[in-house]
């Protein structure tokens, strides 16, 4: 069966944003015990507490909220990996410090301590939730439930109620106007009757929550179920089924008081667009700044390799479709930019030179790609551009291919760090595009850091690269 999503989550995530208890342990946790770590080591070594101090703190919340808790994982599991965020954000944090000289402020015996502490602290407070929230809720107000709509939207909504303990939900069973027979795919789920049997059900068993899960062709039949609803106190729920189509960013907004849907979306909206873009300045800037002299070697080295341009600009799409040009060092004898035609490098192609093939299999060519960060044309972390001439082909054969413009382009993404990196045959290019949507779906400043560390390491030892 098809997984339904919302926003790029299962109903899991959607229903959790309900649960004021566990959804609220869930987002505060990590980042709470982070910044109590910093007063707290800063207390215990006798440290005055100071501006930097309460910068770092700032830094931390915003590099660790939302918290994640993933009490579904194993014990180990969940200890794995929030030990693998902790310490991916670390890193990043250790990293600008060095390049700012903001590190110079603290002591070694202070940042000693505060990793270790909040580490610490993380994966006690996380193995403590996953063996107490489950009896906290139990002895909490347990919600009861029910799903009108016996099809695939219920089913797998009911199936989130069942094997999610920590929603809180205690799911009764379907109602739905079809016979037994016809509704095999329920399982073991109660079928409690039709619909004209459900207000009497529902007044009689005291339930808490009804969630309607019929296709938006059943106008009538909704509006004359919400009429007998009106005689009871139960919380009512429409699941419309455009959460079967593969929603990008998808959220419920309101447009002067009118509900409105998002079906698809830019993550970069709010805030979170604020954030992508300070983040893209910084970083690139400190990297900038940091490659200068590898930036002028490579640039000598193109500049003596073979005649022609040192930084090759290419015609890409960027952000909303629109076309950009993208820098890289010349790798090639010819300057082809894709947009009529575009021939794929192969290995042991005759149009790179020596010097560019080294270049091409170290990555360097797309060290010119920071200024167009800057710029605002691309961002460090995002979907690769393709050549023009190569999106007009795939547009055409990938559905959702174009969707990848919702965001700006990068110098590195997710398909990269998942062996997506080149080919342009169709189902490498599937893959491709399956990547990046996913990333659109599920983006995090976080997702962001990890893709840089993976793009670090596979750069370093990428057999693929020619």
């Amino acid at each position: 069966m098809q997984e339904v999503t919302f926003g790029g989550q299962t109903f899991d995530g959607f229903l959790r944003g309900r649960l004021t208890l566990a959804t609220s342990i869930e987002l505060f946790l990590d980042p709470l015990i982070i910044v109590c770590s910093i007063f707290i080591v800063a207390a215990w070594l006798g440290q005055p507490l100071e501006a930097h101090h309460i910068s770092l703190a700032l830094i931390a919340l915003l590099a660790t909220f939302p918290g994640s808790l993933r009490l579904r994982d194993t014990g180990w599991r969940m200890a794995w990996r929030a030990a693998g965020e902790w310490l991916l954000i670390v890193a990043m944090l250790l990293l600008f410090g060095y390049a700012s000289g903001y590190i110079d402020y603290f002591t070694s015996s202070f940042i000693t301590g505060w990793v270790s502490t909040s580490m610490a602290g993380i994966l006690v407070a996380h193995e403590v939730a996953r063996r107490v929230l489950p009896t906290v809720l139990q002895h909490a107000h347990v919600c009861n439930a029910v799903i009108v709509g016996g099809n695939d939207l219920g089913i797998t909504l009911s199936r989130q109620f069942i094997d999610n303990q920590y929603l809180g939900v205690k799911f009764a069973g379907f109602f739905d106007d079809r016979e037994a027979e016809r509704l095999t795919n329920i399982g073991d789920a109660r079928l409690l009757g039709s619909l004209k049997n459900l207000a009497t059900y529902v007044k009689a068993n005291r339930v808490d929550h009804i969630y309607i899960a019929l296709p938006m062709a059943s106008q009538p039949r909704i509006l004359s179920l919400l009429d007998d609803m009106r005689d009871t106190t139960a919380s009512i729920f429409f699941v419309p089924d455009i959460f079967m189509t593969d929603l990008i960013q998808g959220r419920v907004d309101s447009i002067n008081g009118m509900p409105v849907v998002a079906v698809c979306e830019t993550p970069f909206t709010g805030v979170r667009g604020v954030i992508k873009r300070a983040s893209d300045i910084v970083l690139s800037s400190l990297i900038l700044l940091a490659i200068s002299p590898v930036f002028a070697a490579v640039a000598f080295g193109v500049y003596r390799s073979s005649p022609g341009p040192i930084i090759f600009a290419q015609r890409r799409y960027g952000l909303d479709g629109r076309e950009i040009i993208v820098y890289k060092f010349r790798s090639m004898s010819v300057t082809e930019d894709g947009d009529k035609k575009y021939t794929q490098v192969t290995r042991g192609d005759p149009r790179v030179t020596p010097f560019g093939n080294f270049i091409r299999k170290t990555s360097l060519d797309e060290l010119p790609q920071f200024i167009n960060v800057l710029q605002g044309r691309m961002s460090i972390v995002g979907p690769r551009p393709h050549a023009i001439s190569v999106n007009e082909q795939y547009r055409k054969l990938i559905p959702g291919y174009m969707v990848r413009h919702k965001v700006k382009p990068g110098i590195t993404g997710w398909a990269q760090v998942n062996g997506y990196r080149g080919g342009d045959d169709l189902d490498h290019m599937k893959m491709r595009i399956k990547y990046d949507l996913e990333y659109l779906r599920n983006w995090s400043l976080r997702l962001d850091l990890l893709i840089i560390l993976r793009t670090v390491k596979l750069v370093a030892k990428d057999s693929k690269a020619f």
